[in-house]
């Protein structure tokens, strides 16, 4: 498949015809598989302490001539700390099970789970490669992007070289992107509790640019909405099929491609 490669001004410079790594078919299968893979690895452990709601005594004597005896009054056995007491008289408040206030979890999440996953190294790069015949789909990556005429192409080299966020979004624009960037300015405040949890709103997915080495793009596009820039080494099923749905708008450069065939990436 051949490819325009176009420069930040909309301007034709060259052909280019991509590498075989394009070829695969589209698994989504393999993709959705690859991508959840990723994120468990992501997991971040978490568990509530060994000891949480059993760290006070809460002993109460069953026995008849104990002091400080439940026998005879008509008072379950479930274990309770002592408020305040007067004579042989006591004031109980129900502790350490879990049907109390205060008491343990039944079940807490235990820290110790392992959430890691495994994939095999094969089947791991056919998903990154099904995930790149994705992206070049223009049917498939126009269902969630705003994609203009001319796509799929490529873009020229030079544009690894700028170092100003307003020259990156100004050459996005101008390769026909406007309305794109638009749609990943829109963001919504997530419902539930995330929004108590750093994670108060919701943001759109946009372009993903591959660049062949790190560049000062990969610093001036981080403040563009919804653009993302990695490096091509770097690709993974996540990065070309968030969510796990191909057909990401992915705009490589042409040094990107070269590398990509000349160190057989992903084969």
């Amino acid at each position: 498949m051949k490819l325009k490669i176009l420069d930040g001004k909309n301007e034709n410079k060259g052909e280019k015809d991509l590498p075989k790594q394009f070829s695969e078919p589209v698994r989504p299968d393999l993709i959705k598989k690859a991508v959840l893979v990723i994120q468990a690895n992501n997991r971040q452990a978490y568990g509530s302490a060994p000891d949480a709601g059993q760290r006070h005594s809460s002993y109460v004597s069953k026995r008849r001539s104990s002091y400080r005896t439940t026998y005879g009054i008509g008072q379950s056995r479930t274990p309770r700390k002592v408020m305040s007491r007067r004579g042989t008289r006591f004031n109980w408040v129900g502790a350490t099970v879990p049907q109390t206030v205060g008491g343990r979890r039944a079940h807490p999440p235990k820290a110790d789970k392992i959430w890691d996953q495994k994939m095999n190294r094969k089947e791991r790069r056919k998903a990154i490669r099904s995930a790149l015949s994705a992206s070049m789909d223009k049917e498939l990556v126009g269902k969630k992007h705003k994609v203009p005429d001319t796509y799929p192409y490529i873009i020229a080299a030079s544009l690894e070289d700028a170092s100003k966020t307003k020259d990156v979004k100004l050459a996005l624009e101008q390769l026909g992107l406007s309305k794109e960037l638009t749609r990943c300015e829109v963001k919504t405040i997530r419902p539930g509790r995330g929004t108590m949890r750093g994670r108060k709103y919701r943001k759109k997915v946009g372009p993903l640019i591959v660049v062949s080495k790190e560049c000062k793009l990969s610093k001036a596009g981080k403040n563009v909405p919804g653009v993302e820039v990695v490096e091509v080494g770097q690709l993974n099923a996540e990065s070309l099929a968030p969510g796990t749905e191909p057909g990401r708008l992915v705009l490589f450069t042409d040094k990107s491609l070269e590398v990509m065939e000349k160190e057989k990436l992903f084969m």
